[in-house]
């Protein structure tokens, strides 16, 4: 990576990572519901568990040990309720919708930030967070509504909550121990959910549990190394480009082909929480916006 500055680098970590992420989708939804979400988030969570353990164990003591108890666990049941309702979204909705109302959860957490933290929101942001909720209702479209829509919001609002909590641990605490003790915790009660809804999983469906465990991971290890060599405000774009990213495998993949609301929505959604203070970023959003139309055009001619 000689010749990129340190911002370059973090985008392309980020880039990377939710092209990773955005495989972990591909593989939720080549699962066709053939497993309980239950028994999905127990063995997904079983796997990242096991990763992780090894480098836990290379940290010293004092870092091992869990500070934030009650924040840390209520993160853990957090994940198990998201990533349930994360794949039922995905295996019944386009991949592109339900990924859009999902990364609406940057807007949810206005809201909720003032009703757990106290936060009072500026008036900008809540005209720019109204235009975000906008979008999602033009993604949904009430009069087409499905009811797994209702799992993609609640993925958001978990998720946002997940990110909110993060203000509440404690420093000290490594992210290693973090995410460990993370997926520890939301074992007992996983583990009692696939107990009651267990049925037979194939060879095969195994292997895209365990293909979405390790890709969510590896988000996450990028994110952490994106996020320490920039600052968010420098490299935020680069989340979204996991939108582009899951509308390219919906039509590739699934033959989903965004329409021209679906693609307003998105925009939409994106609006508030771009970095417009950073006007490089405009053509980076514009090349990715191409990219998209440019898949969807082709893929509609060659149907």
């Amino acid at each position: 990576m000689k010749g990129l500055n340190t911002s370059s680098v973090a985008i392309l970590f980020l880039v990377l990572g939710n092209f990773f992420a955005s495989l972990s989708d591909v593989a939720i939804k080549l699962l066709d519901g053939g497993v309980s979400p239950w028994q999905y988030v127990f063995v997904r969570q079983c796997l990242s568990a096991l990763i992780l353990f090894p480098w836990w164990l290379k940290l010293s003591s004092d870092k091992q040990k869990l500070t934030g108890f009650k924040v840390t666990l209520a993160r853990s049941q957090l994940v198990l309720i998201g990533s349930g309702c994360m794949m039922v979204a995905v295996t019944y909705l386009p991949l592109a919708t339900a990924n859009a109302v999902i990364y609406a959860a940057p807007l949810l957490m206005l809201p909720l930030s003032l009703f757990l933290l106290g936060e009072r929101p500026t008036l900008l942001k809540t005209i720019a967070t109204s235009i975000g909720f906008i979008g999602v209702l033009i993604v949904l479209r009430p009069s087409q509504f499905h009811w797994a829509a209702l799992f993609a919001l609640g993925t958001a609002t978990t998720l946002a909550l997940f990110n909110i909590l993060v203000r509440k641990i404690p420093n000290e605490q490594p992210v290693i121990a973090t995410l460990f003790w993370t997926s520890l915790l939301s074992l007992p009660i996983a583990g009692l959910g696939a107990l009651m809804t267990w049925q037979p999983m194939s060879i095969k469906e195994l292997g895209w549990i365990c293909s979405s465990a390790v890709l969510i991971l590896s988000y996450n290890g990028l994110a952490v190394l994106a996020y320490k060599r920039a600052q968010a405000t420098q490299i935020a774009l680069a989340e979204y480009s996991g939108l582009v990213f899951v509308a390219i495998f919906g039509v590739v993949w699934f033959n989903e082909i965004p329409d021209a609301f679906t693609i307003i929505g998105i925009l939409l959604i994106l609006l508030p929480i771009l970095p417009w203070k950073h006007p490089r970023y405009w053509k980076v959003g514009k090349r990715l916006l191409t990219s998209t139309k440019t898949t969807v055009r082709k893929t509609e001619e060659h149907h």
